[in-house]
C-alpha cells in the first residue's frame, strides 16, 4: 500500500472520484466506475475486474476478507476527504475507482435451461438493483437491460444491488437483438402484462425462459408483446394494479425456481 496520504479536498483524484459518482458521461468516457464498501468490492474483485485505484480511510483495519494491502495503487484519505467522496455514508472507509467490463449478448454462457430476467426501458437504477439482487438469489443465468435509462454502473445501482451487479451477467442492448438471441435459441419470451395473460403458476417455466418486464408507468411495448409466446400475469386483488418492477421479477423468478425444483 502506497504510504502516501491526501488531505485536501481538492485534490485532483478526489475531483475525479466525485465526477465518476455523479456523471454518467464521464463514466462512459474513461469506462472506468466507482464502487464503495468491503462487500462490494469484494463482489467486485471475485468477478475479476482491475481496480485502477483504491482509497482507504485513514483507520480503517484489514476485516471481512478484504486485504487491502493487497490491492496495488491504494491510498490513505483524511475522514474528510473521504466524505467528499463518498456517495453515501457508512461504506466502511473504502472507495475503489474500477474499470469497466463490457458484456455482449455473444458472451452470455447459458446453461442447457437458462432463466433470464429481461428489463425493458428501465429507469430507475435502484429498482435494477433490486432486480440484480432477486437474480442471483434465484441463479438466473443473465439479466438483460434493453433500452436502458440508467447505466449499469451508476452508484445507486452497484449499491441497491450489494454487489449482485458483478456475481450477475449482466448485458445491456436493444430490444430487437436480445429479440433475435433468444429466438436464435429456443429461449420462451414470457412478457409480464395484464392484458391477454394468463396467471404466471400456470405457465411452464422448466424449459429455457426469459421473462420480460417493462416500466410501471408504461408497461412493455408492442414490440415485445408481439415477440411473446405466453403472457402472465400476477392476481391483483387490491385496488391497485401493479407492483414494484424488482417485487414483480423476485415473485415470477422463483416460480421458475420452484417448477425446476418440485421433482427434486
Amino acid at each position: 500500500m502506497e504510504e502516501s496520504i491526501i488531505t485536501s479536498t481538492q485534490n485532483a483524484k478526489v475531483k475525479h472520484v466525485v465526477a465518476l459518482q455523479q456523471k454518467s458521461a464521464q463514466r462512459r468516457k474513461e469506462g472506468l466506475f466507482v464502487v464503495e464498501g468491503r462487500r462490494e468490492l469484494m463482489h467486485c474483485l471475485e468477478a475479476g475486474y482491475e481496480v485502477a485505484e483504491c482509497f482507504v480511510l485513514d483507520r480503517v483495519v484489514e476485516s471481512d476478507g478484504l486485504e487491502l494491502s493487497r490491492i496495488g495503487n491504494s491510498i490513505t484519505v483524511t475522514p474528510q476527504v473521504y466524505e467528499k467522496m463518498a456517495y453515501r455514508g457508512s461504506t466502511e472507509g473504502v472507495i475503489a475507482v474500477v474499470r469497466e467490463r463490457q458484456c455482449s449478448l455473444e458472451d452470455l454462457q447459458l446453461s442447457a435451461s437458462p432463466l433470464i430476467i429481461v428489463l425493458e426501458r428501465v429507469e430507475k437504477p435502484g429498482n435494477l438493483g433490486a432486480v440484480l439482487r432477486s437474480a442471483d438469489a434465484a441463479k438466473a443465468d443473465a439479466v438483460i437491460v434493453c433500452d436502458p435509462l440508467t447505466d449499469l454502473y451508476n452508484p445507486n445501482l452497484i449499491r441497491s444491488s450489494i454487489g449482485a451487479v458483478f456475481s450477475v451477467p449482466c448485458v445491456a442492448c436493444a430490444s430487437e437483438d436480445c429479440i433475435a438471441f433468444l429466438k436464435a435459441r429456443g429461449i420462451q419470451i414470457l412478457t409480464a402484462q395484464l392484458q391477454d395473460s394468463s396467471l404466471y403458476y400456470d405457465t411452464d417455466m422448466r424449459r429455457g425462459t426469459a421473462i420480460v418486464m417493462g416500466t410501471e408507468s408504461t408497461g412493455l411495448t408492442d414490440q415485445w408483446r408481439q415477440a411473446a409466446d405466453a403472457h402472465i400475469r400476477i392476481p391483483m386483488l387490491g385496488r391497485l394494479d401493479s407492483l414494484n418492477v424488482s417485487v414483480s421479477a423476485a415473485i415470477l423468478l422463483f416460480e421458475a425456481v420452484r417448477q425446476r425444483n418440485c421433482d427434486k
